[in-house]
């Protein structure tokens, strides 16, 4: 992971403008797998992590 590389918790917003969770990064780390960030849904994946814009890294968001 780099400074910024979206990774696995964070939220995001991809290309389309969709906000998501990144759950998974995959094949090496060349596919990013994403979920709404709320309310479940399908999953849907991106090979170009420089579309997704962090919004909230995993580790800054509160946790109480």
């Amino acid at each position: 992971m780099t400074a910024g590389q979206a990774w696995v918790g964070d939220l995001v917003r991809d290309g389309s403008g969709r906000r998501a969770i990144v759950t998974d990064v995959r094949a090496g780390g060349s596919v990013w797998v994403l979920r709404p960030p709320t309310g479940g849904g399908p999953h849907w994946e991106t090979d170009d992590p420089g579309t997704l814009e962090i919004l909230v890294r995993s580790g800054d968001r509160d946790s109480s």
